[in-house]
């Protein structure tokens, strides 16, 4: 597994961005493979998670850290376009400085140490990419230390019975030879074979 205190949330970043580039008008209030969410929600929400773990990384704990993740309805800002691929890409800036990976932060209304923060937000920046990918019949191909670190926190997660198994929802069993990124998928409680209703 790819040391924490060194992965590079960049390459992940920009592979969203280039996801979000792609999502066209008449796609955003198709309904995505993460529960609850239609695109335009699932952006939103990217776009929320993205600020929070931004200022998780420099400590400036505030709103955006400490509102749960379900607490509020996620609302996509009109200027979507260009704030969601700029906010990313601070992001991935501020997990870049030692700093961040140290001490403890907040995210999601939780206090947790900076190099679990660091996975967690690898985790989100992952699965809610194949989520956005596959909603919007975009192609996928996460940065490979990104999910490498987000199979072992949800394994981790999984195999953790105090939390319950899944932190998404129940495990959906994958078989062990399946790619990496179908299981980091499975354990993130969602069908890696999950397509759009009607192309099924």
């Amino acid at each position: 597994m790819t040391d924490a205190a060194t992965l590079d949330l960049g390459p992940q970043a920009e592979a969203v961005a280039r996801l979000v580039a792609g999502v066209t008008d008449d796609r955003l209030a198709d309904r995505t493979p993460c529960p609850g969410y239609a695109v335009d929600g699932l952006l939103g929400h990217l776009a929320h998670l993205a600020a929070a773990f931004r200022d998780a990384a420099r400590k400036d704990l505030g709103p955006t850290t400490d509102t749960a993740p379900g607490a509020t309805a996620p609302s996509l800002p009109s200027s979507w376009r260009e704030e969601l691929p700029r906010v990313l890409g601070e992001l991935a800036d501020a997990w870049r400085d030692p700093s961040a990976w140290t001490g403890m932060t907040r995210a999601g209304g939780v206090d947790l140490p900076g190099d679990v923060a660091g996975r967690v937000a690898a985790d989100e920046l992952v699965i809610h990419g194949w989520d956005l990918a596959r909603a919007t019949g975009q192609a996928y191909a996460p940065d490979r230390a990104a999910l490498q670190a987000s199979y072992a926190f949800l394994l981790a997660a999984a195999e953790d019975e105090s939390r319950g198994g899944g932190i998404f929802g129940p495990v959906v069993p994958v078989p062990d030879d399946a790619p990496l990124l179908d299981r980091a998928v499975g354990l993130s409680g969602r069908d890696p074979r999950w397509s759009p209703p009607g192309n099924r």
